[in-house]
């Protein structure tokens, strides 16, 4: 008896994407970096502070309870970048004039220090998940083969045959998830980056306005 194809079966793009993977997971020479995104592990601070050196004080930021909590809420995400650009110039006008550039500083120094290190915990994260899906993708080719061979012999069992093509299917179907679900991580580093620009230079601005 002759059993239909895999490609009948699981869509030919599933196969592709998983015969393509390890091609795709390779940006940059680093096997564990399947972003598009040319990867930066870590960011320098001069890459967004144009302004004259951060004094000494600024490295103490996370001693201060205020510029604290107003870097972790500045940071994120779900805070619409206006809002917090607002709330930059709101506190900096809410300053004496005496404590501005110092507090503001700080600020800056936090922003940057904290929002470097998430990016880098992405980055990270972001490696592993690759990894993860190399390795299901090796599995996969594995198991095509396998299925392959099961349809190409005439006395095979069809309830096993049914089974594993399911089985594998499925599998296929995950892996396609988790790629496209990590097309949308790889852009996390970039938003960070994007909102760090922002809010730096919204301080830079507040810091002029007076």
């Amino acid at each position: 008896m002759r059993w239909p194809s895999l490609t009948r079966i699981i869509p030919a793009a599933a196969v592709a994407a998983i015969l393509a993977w390890p091609a795709l997971a390779a940006q940059g020479g680093d096997p564990d970096w399947p972003c598009i995104q040319r990867k930066v592990p870590e960011l320098s601070l001069g890459q967004f502070w144009t302004g004259t050196e951060l004094p000494q004080t600024a490295a103490d930021w996370s001693k201060d309870a205020g510029i604290s909590a107003l870097v972790r809420e500045l940071s994120a995400r779900r805070v619409p970048l206006p809002e917090a650009q607002q709330k930059i110039r709101g506190y900096a006008e809410g300053l004496p004039e005496g404590e501005r550039e110092p507090r503001m500083t700080m600020l800056v120094q936090g922003l940057f220090d904290h929002m470097n290190r998430e990016r880098s915990h992405v980055i990270a994260g972001i490696a592993r998940y690759a990894h993860r899906q190399r390795d299901m993708a090796e599995l996969l080719r594995q198991e095509t083969s396998a299925v392959d061979a099961l349809r190409a012999n005439a006395d095979a069992d069809p309830n096993e045959l049914a089974l594993r093509s399911d089985r594998l299917a499925f599998q296929m179907r995950v892996f396609q998830e988790r790629a496209q679900s990590l097309s949308f991580v790889c852009e996390v580093p970039t938003l960070i980056e994007q909102r760090l620009y922002a809010l730096v230079k919204t301080i830079a601005e507040a810091l002029k306005a007076r």
